[in-house]
């Protein structure tokens, strides 16, 4: 096989109907834990248009408007619930063995994607602008300078403000979609087989004798 065959397949099923809405899920694929995936990028979705709203109005709107105030709230906690929704999510698919079935590439984006979301969500809240922020952005600078980031000047508002509304966004933004891509192509896990079945599984020994495993 050619490489353009072979990327025609590899196209061909990601653009598949079925792919991206198929007829029928598993029976475990809806359990509430396995809804957790779609609770995280459902607040990611509230952040980004939020966000989207305060970087167009500015500053004034979102601290003196009363409807701008309201989106500087509804960011806010879209924010813990981001978080909160991804931990979980990141706990459930860690036990129930995610990377299983060739899904390790699944595996590491997600995880790669809660690693960029933490200065993702610092950097956001240094752009709060009152006493406490800027009392956190002069101690991280000191953490920062002392690990050698010192290119990462947290005391630089608009170095902060492009990291948070431009460039980390976009960096996030593609690896949760390459993630729920690979999620789509390669299907949900399905749990650990039950102990019963592991059993039924196992192969016997040559002397037709179960032996009792140590």
């Amino acid at each position: 096989m050619n490489w353009t065959e072979y990327v025609r397949d590899k196209i061909g099923i990601l653009m598949s109907v079925d792919t991206w809405l198929p007829r029928e899920l598993p029976e475990y694929a809806f359990g509430l834990l396995y809804t957790l995936g779609s609770l995280t990028a459902s607040s990611f979705v509230v952040l980004v248009v939020s966000g989207i709203l305060m970087a167009a109005n500015g500053p004034q709107w979102w601290t003196v408007s009363a409807i701008g105030f309201f989106v500087r709230g509804v960011h806010f906690w879209a924010v813990q619930a981001f978080f909160f929704f991804m931990v979980l999510h990141l706990l459930r698919v860690y036990f129930s063995g995610a990377w299983r079935g060739g899904r390790e590439k699944t595996w590491l984006l997600g995880t790669l994607s809660l690693l960029v979301a933490i200065p993702t969500a610092f950097t956001g809240y240094l752009m709060r602008g009152d006493f406490y922020s800027q009392w956190n952005a002069v101690q991280a600078k000191d953490g920062l300078n002392a690990m050698g980031l010192a290119w990462f000047n947290v005391l630089n508002a608009g170095q902060m403000y492009g990291l948070h509304v431009v460039v980390l966004p976009l960096t996030l933004s593609a690896l949760i979609a390459l993630h729920i891509t690979l999620i789509r192509v390669k299907g949900v896990v399905p749990p650990y087989p039950a102990r019963d079945e592991q059993d039924q599984d196992a192969p016997v020994p040559k002397d037709g004798v179960p032996h009792a495993q140590s």
